[in-house]
């Protein structure tokens, strides 16, 4: 009698336990972790190799296993859409993962997208996914400097936390994010200026907040359109224009230009000195190649905190060019492809620039 009151009582138990940790589970937050490849899923051949190793080597499954502090902030689950290194990313890896994004932020069941991603493109990824998926939900990337294998690696920290970012209620509507070195940046500012180290990326108007243990804290918003605010959706583009930069420099000459617009170039984007200055050596190439139709975009190679007027050092107005305002030349580069899925007017090209 007594073995069979016991047993019931620990069925009881055993049950109460299981509906428990099921409650626990629904009520956390669900997060997807897709992986791309990159650092962050690097390694070395030893413990002392930070900076030589082989890229996109860890599949997703073992990143977050080598986290089971996840578990206690998320449900997350992982899937591998990629396994590059990302300064081998393409339009069409791009569009892929774009769509993948859009797809699962409708899903009731997802709170928030993590995109683990090589550094050398991370900032391009995520100004595209600012523009083209429209949602409130947190998607947040983020990659590493060290291959996991390295003393002082920090893949583990920065997953951590960009999982606890997209988690946060606290990280809904304010864009993509990226998530590295304890900062929060805005997809579209954030850019990796330094390499070797840690604090890779900066941001030349500032982090939007910090992470320190798992807690956010915000100091600024975004104001340029982006997600829900903006006009271009990715469901609506399978296509990218090609785009090509030309980097400005002294003595150059309009040979890469014209090497551009052979290729099938429809936009350019001068990666110029300075104000995106353009030497006068090259300025009659691409006043020809704009009456070729090729839109012509004045950026600059010299952009931690400023941004390029119009009409000062060329006559935008004069030539029909584009200014690309405080965009770096790669995000530049993205902003145009994505804006001329929609117009060939250069009118609307700069207002694009300067709305987002």
């Amino acid at each position: 009698m007594l073995n069979r009151v016991l047993t019931r009582w620990l069925v009881a138990v055993a049950s109460l336990l299981v509906l428990s940790a099921a409650s626990l589970a629904a009520e956390k937050p669900n997060v997807v972790i897709l992986a791309t490849g990159g650092t962050i899923a690097g390694a070395g051949a030893d413990v002392t190799n930070s900076a030589t190793y082989q890229a996109a080597k860890v599949p997703v499954d073992k990143l977050i296993a080598a986290i089971p502090q996840l578990q206690t902030i998320a449900n997350v689950r992982g899937e591998q859409v990629f396994q590059i290194a990302s300064e081998s990313f393409t339009n069409d890896h791009l569009l892929t993962l774009g769509k993948r994004v859009a797809a699962l932020v409708k899903q009731s069941d997802v709170d928030g997208v993590v995109i683990t991603h090589g550094t050398d493109t991370l900032e391009e990824t995520a100004y595209f996914l600012t523009l083209v998926v429209h949602t409130e939900k947190p998607i947040v990337l983020v990659g590493s400097m060290r291959p996991g294998t390295a003393m002082s690696a920090d893949g583990t920290l920065n997953l951590y936390n960009a999982v606890s970012v997209a988690a946060s209620k606290d990280a809904r509507g304010k864009g993509v994010l990226v998530t590295m070195n304890d900062e929060i940046n805005s997809g579209r500012d954030v850019a990796k200026v330094v390499n070797l180290k840690t604090e890779a990326f900066k941001s030349p108007w500032g982090p939007l907040g910090m992470v320190v243990e798992g807690k956010n804290y915000w100091f600024r918003l975004p104001v340029k359109r982006h997600t829900m605010n903006s006009e271009f959706d990715i469901e609506k583009i399978d296509v990218l224009p090609s785009v090509g930069i030309a980097y400005g420099a002294g003595n150059v000459s309009d040979t890469a230009y014209r090497a551009l617009a052979e290729k099938g170039a429809k936009a350019i984007v001068h990666a110029g000195t300075g104000n995106g200055s353009v030497a006068k050596a090259v300025v009659p190439a691409l006043q020809e190649l704009r009456g070729q139709g090729i839109q012509i975009i004045r950026s600059s190679h010299v952009n931690a905190g400023g941004f390029v007027l119009r009409n000062a050092e060329q006559p935008d107005d004069k030539y029909d060019w584009v200014v690309a305002h405080d965009l770096n030349p790669q995000k530049a580069k993205i902003l145009a492809s994505v804006a001329l899925t929609q117009t060939q007017d250069s009118k609307e090209l700069q207002r694009i620039f300067w709305e987002y």
